[in-house]
């Protein structure tokens, strides 16, 4: 009975809503501005970064991700998925390299590696990437060809990752690297272990990587590793223990991804209404068509949905009882309902929806990336229908 208590309040505490409201005002007065610059060249100058950089900071917002103790601000999952949300509404490379969250992995950061990597990290000295993916391997990570050898106190890793978010801005990369096999009823298997390797490394390089249609000036890059030497010492968690240590620690990822889904949705609906009430056509405003209408209550069922989903399933994280497959769920409709709502955004605005002078085609562009990382839709399905079919011993 506490629990049903507890999700069928939908109130938003005090401390949440200065949360949302200072987040937003700093989306508006600091990252809008400059969204059209990221989306016109391509890139985020550095000099724009660094001086946004130093307002979240300033504001309390950077970081906000981590604990208290270590220099976060502490917030529990569902008031971090508030303020991701409302990240969430501006162009990505603004939001997420200006006003950095880093990776909570290196929270598993022990002795020398917190001062090393964790806590500059925080502070905005330093920036991390995530490096799992790689060329003809896609979700099958277990398949990874990135090897990482023994030699004495050392590891010699060879081989190389592409669709690497921001690598190109990130001081320090957490690399997945195989580290042996192990034998299952599917025949051999990679045991993988987390290293972190730091930007300088001889025999680690970063690329370019490919050009995509979604989140202009967040990019993508290919990292090489020729013989790369890095000592024990650099190991995150235990040898040939990193998917458990990515499990642990990553799992919120597919929330925040949600999250900054809603932001973008929102945003898109807001603009869609504004539109269908000034609007006129045949001597009324089209949100009096039910064709428009109706559209606009399609929208916002789906935003809502899509809402209550991302909320209890943050709420069931601190509370010890998420399942992957709510956070698969959350993950699954907030992507999806994104692309519903910036297609349906653009047909109400008609030709003007298409046209860069409004954020609808960037939302509708960046929305289509959404399905793809941080497992696809259809790795999502898998995860629900497996936790469905599983207890029935299918």
């Amino acid at each position: 009975m506490g629990e049903l208590a507890r999700a069928m309040n939908f109130s938003l505490t005090e401390e949440q809503r200065l949360i949302v409201q200072t987040t937003n005002e700093f989306v508006v007065n600091e990252l809008y501005p400059h969204e059209a610059e990221i989306e016109t060249t391509g890139r985020l100058r550095p000099e724009l970064r660094d001086d946004i950089k130093r307002k979240a900071i300033a504001a309390g917002l950077y970081a906000a991700n981590m604990p208290a103790d270590v220099g976060g601000a502490g917030l529990d999952t569902l008031t971090w998925l508030l303020y991701e949300k409302e990240l969430g509404r501006a162009n990505y490379a603004l939001h997420w390299t200006c006003v950095a969250r880093p990776s909570n992995i290196l929270l598993a950061c022990e002795g020398e590696q917190r001062e090393r990597y964790l806590l500059p990290a925080i502070r905005g000295e330093k920036s991390d990437c995530l490096a799992m993916s790689e060329p003809d391997v896609g979700s099958d990570l277990r398949s990874m060809k990135t090897r990482a050898r023994a030699d004495g106190d050392d590891f010699i890793i060879n081989g190389n990752k592409h669709f690497i978010s921001h690598a190109d801005e990130a001081g320090f990369v957490v690399l997945f690297a195989s580290t042996g096999e192990e034998n299952t009823p599917r025949g051999p298997r990679a045991l993988i272990t987390a290293f972190l390797i730091d930007r300088d490394t001889p025999g680690f390089s970063i690329e370019d990587g490919y050009r995509s249609v979604s989140h202009r000036g967040y990019h993508n890059c290919i990292l090489r590793f020729d013989d790369c030497r890095v000592h024990k010492s650099q190991i995150l968690g235990e040898v040939h223990r990193g998917f458990e240590i990515a499990n642990q620690w990553l799992g919120a990822t597919r929330l925040q991804v949600a999250a900054t889904c809603l932001g973008r949705a929102e945003r898109a609906l807001e603009l869609a209404t504004k539109w269908a009430a000034e609007r006129r056509q045949f001597g009324q405003a089209i949100g009096k068509f039910q064709g428009v209408a109706f559209k606009l209550a399609d929208m916002a069922t789906e935003l809502k949905a899509a809402e209550l989903m991302t909320w209890e399933a943050g709420c069931k994280f601190d509370d010890g009882t998420v399942t992957d497959s709510d956070m698969a769920m959350a993950k699954l409709k907030a992507t999806e309902m994104l692309a519903f709502v910036a297609d349906e955004a653009i047909q109400i605005h008609g030709g003007m929806g298409l046209m860069a002078d409004l954020p609808l085609e960037r939302i509708w562009r960046d929305a289509r990336v959404e399905r793809i990382w941080e497992g696809t839709s259809e790795i999502q399905r898998h995860i629900i229908s497996r936790a469905l079919l599983r207890p029935l011993g299918a």
